[in-house]
């Protein structure tokens, strides 16, 4: 079969730079753009970005980007990392990004421009290069400000010794280092997901483009463990001020709330984080402009000047407080951050519901029941909800592009017709609920099967029977058996549920292909050549939806 590759070089070079070649400690040369502020020839501060996404592109607009930064006094330097676009070496996955963090910063310091002060800036991969420089402990970074990211970003999921449940695979798992990582360009294609085996596709991939992907053969069939940080856990590092800018509608913000409870858990990161939660996708489009794609014209106040407040802080020393919790209320018609010293917000409490009606939750709207539950420790017995996972008709994902949820912002009310999918519906609310901070399903479940994916979803029901995401969750459970307990993390948000609306859970055992889904088989998903179908069962007495509200 013939694939189709669109490949993306460099961009032209921008006019207001100055490309360096910047030489790490193994002779290797990154491509560095300077950008100074004009009429400014003094030393000041510095913002780095590094990214694997063309310094000089238009995914990521680093010259407006940084014709912002100059224009409030900073320095700002863009770089693409190892073995992209203009830089030489290696193209690799995370393993080479702490030292030449490293060795930047320290380059960056030795320039007649610089005051031997930087901060680091940036989304996704290139949060995840400040984390990496973070871990060095160079004596120049003084604050940064990763955005939608996380430590452990794009880790692929690996069963737990000890643990009966683990991550579900996202397709972007092992797609990216064929796309974006497969060598200095980008590499645009797409994968036929019902066609099987997924990693034949691949191979022909490989056959397209003449070359293989080495970070892809390092993950695959089973990922080699790849040594993010070897000058030890940035976590270990001297902790740094960090503005932890987390969106509620970004797929990879689980990540960044692990980050989040181990900061917690150092005292010294913990007196320096700073939280700036907003109600945005991964490619920051913003839920109240849902459906509008975010362009840094239209985004470039709320994307840019948090950050540049927190630098003019703990990088020039200006004496103005940053509050240690800025977050958005969504669907509230108010898009203004409101300030907290902790979150959750110290007033929220949880409120339990418990879904009901087994054999009410399979056939359609509004399936069965989601009701306060009086006494969550009360015993009953058991009321099992069944349906059948086949993974060659799974629950479609609603988005075509999951990293610009928002932007599509689906009605998923058909997605609860299917008979593969459990629905249940509260009544609805006479007075509006604020939703403010962590949800979580715990359930018992179980399977015939030899593995069991668990999706949960947490909607907002108009009066007209629309029903748009609030949060989600998913996991898997290998070896289920009949009865597994499992606690499925949905994720935190700030959420308005109007007068009148209604929340909904619904249940599956796929999300595809935003998630590989299991054949049924017990085979590698990437390796299975053919799928089973699985019946698969939820314990609704012993199952419990738990969310952080605010008092009315």
């Amino acid at each position: 079969m013939t694939v189709s590759v669109q490949r993306t070089g460099p961009g032209p070079l921008s006019p207001d730079a100055v490309q360096h070649m910047v030489r790490m400690r193994d002779g290797v040369h990154l491509a560095t753009d300077v950008y100074l502020p004009p009429g400014d020839v003094t030393p000041g501060p510095t913002i780095l970005t590094r990214l694997p996404y063309d310094k000089c592109g238009e995914y990521t607009f680093m010259p407006r980007i940084a014709a912002y930064f100059t224009a409030r006094g900073y320095r700002m330097v863009v770089q693409d990392v190892r073995g992209k676009f203009r830089s030489e070496g290696e193209t690799l996955l995370f393993v080479n990004e702490a030292y030449d963090g490293y060795d930047t910063l320290e380059w960056v310091i030795n320039q007649p421009w610089s005051d031997g002060v930087a901060g680091m800036w940036g989304d996704s991969y290139y949060g995840y290069t400040q984390w990496a420089a973070a871990s060095t402990g160079h004596r120049a970074l003084k604050a940064m400000v990763p955005r939608v990211t996380g430590t452990r970003l794009g880790e692929l999921p690996v069963p737990v010794p000890g643990q009966r449940t683990h991550d579900v695979e996202m397709s972007v798992h092992r797609f990216y280092p064929l796309s974006m990582f497969h060598d200095r360009d980008i590499l645009d294609w797409e994968i036929d997901w019902t066609r099987r085996p997924l990693a034949a596709q691949v191979e022909e991939f490989f056959t397209a483009v003449g070359s293989r992907s080495a970070s892809y053969d390092l993950w695959f069939p089973h990922p080699v463990s790849l040594r993010r940080f070897p000058a030890g856990s940035p976590f270990d590092a001297p902790a740094v001020p960090v503005l932890m800018t987390i969106g509620w509608w970004d797929n990879c913000a689980p990540w960044q709330w692990s980050d989040h409870r181990e900061l917690r858990r150092r005292p010294g990161w913990a007196r320096n984080e700073y939280l700036l939660l907003e109600a945005i996708d991964h490619e920051n489009t913003s839920h109240f402009s849902a459906g509008e794609p975010a362009t840094v014209e239209t985004m470039a106040a709320r994307y840019l000047d948090p950050a540049i407040e927190f630098f003019d802080v703990f990088l020039r020393g200006r004496d103005t407080d940053i509050p240690r919790v800025r977050w958005q209320l969504a669907n509230s018609g108010d898009p203004s951050l409101r300030a907290a010293a902790a979150w959750p917000l110290p007033e929220a409490y949880e409120m339990v519901w418990r879904p009901s009606g087994a054999e009410a939750a399979v056939r359609g709207v509004p399936g069965g029941t989601l009701a306060v539950a009086p006494d969550v420790a009360s015993a009953t017995a058991p009321e099992i909800a069944s349906w059948t996972h086949d993974a060659a008709d799974p629950v479609p994902s609603p988005v075509i592009d999951p990293f610009a949820f928002l932007r599509e912002f689906p009605d998923e009310r058909h997605l609860a017709d299917r008979p593969d999918v459990l629905v249940f519906t509260a009544p609805a609310g006479a007075v509006p609920l604020d939703l403010a901070g962590p949800i979580r399903l715990d359930a018992v479940a179980g399977s015939d099967g030899p593995e069991m994916d668990l999706f949960a979803r947490l909607l907002d029901v108009a009066p007209d029977g629309t029903a748009r995401l609030i949060a989600r969750g998913q996991q898997t459970i290998p070896h289920p058996g009949d009865a597994v307990a499992v606690t499925i993390d949905l994720g935190q948000t700030g959420y308005r549920l109007p007068a009148g609306h209604a929340l909904r859970l619904t249940v599956a055992s796929s999300d595809a292909p935003e998630f590989v889904p299991a054949p049924g088989t017990g085979e590698h998903r990437w390796l299975a050549a053919g799928t089973r179908p699985n019946r698969q069962r939820l314990d609704l007495a012993a199952t419990r939806l738990t969310c952080t509200v605010l008092p009315s």
